[in-house]
């Protein structure tokens, strides 16, 4: 495989994995009957996008630590995991800045009783993305993301945080 052809699969397979992550909320709103928004389906890519080089990020990682240079068959480098780490970062942080410009928008306003309350949220999230990059830097990341999050107490916590936020919005 020559090089342009190895950085293209790895670009593929983290936005493949993300579109992947992705279909799931599609299909979950589509069985329960909902319209997804066009901010869910941002902040959805860029979220999963992140979760995703989060993943390749802590196996280049553990390639490296074993001494390996490359991860088999997908076309990285135990060198890319910098870069890897960069766009990961990056993508984390777009899904926030979504989130933020979505509590700008109009939707809010007709959807939360106290819109301003919701921006709580921004934070916290903007904790939990760096929180996961940040166990994946220092190797503690040996699950899938999702499946890590789900186990990990900072990160459930996290997430009981942002559905006060949301339920306070809602509801006060």
């Amino acid at each position: 495989m020559s090089g342009e052809e190895g950085e293209a699969q790895i670009l593929v397979d983290c936005l493949t994995l993300a579109l992947l992550y992705t279909f799931r909320v599609v299909a979950g709103a589509a069985a329960v009957g909902l319209d997804l928004s066009f901010w869910l389906l941002a902040f959805s890519v860029f979220l999963f996008l992140s979760l995703a080089f989060v993943k390749r990020y802590a196996e280049l990682e553990l390639q490296r630590s074993s001494g390996r240079t490359n991860l088999n068959g997908r076309g990285y480098l135990t060198g890319d995991a910098q870069l890897i780490q960069t766009m990961g970062i990056t993508a984390g942080q777009a899904s926030v800045l979504v989130l933020a410009l979505y509590l700008n928008s109009e939707a809010v306003t007709k959807l939360y009783r106290n819109p301003e309350v919701i921006w709580g949220a921004v934070p916290v999230m903007l904790f939990w993305v760096h929180w996961m990059w940040m166990q994946a830097h220092r190797g503690r990341m040996h699950d899938d993301p999702l499946v890590f999050a789900v186990k990990d107490r900072t990160s459930l916590l996290a997430g009981a945080c942002v559905a006060v936020v949301l339920a306070a919005g809602v509801l006060a």
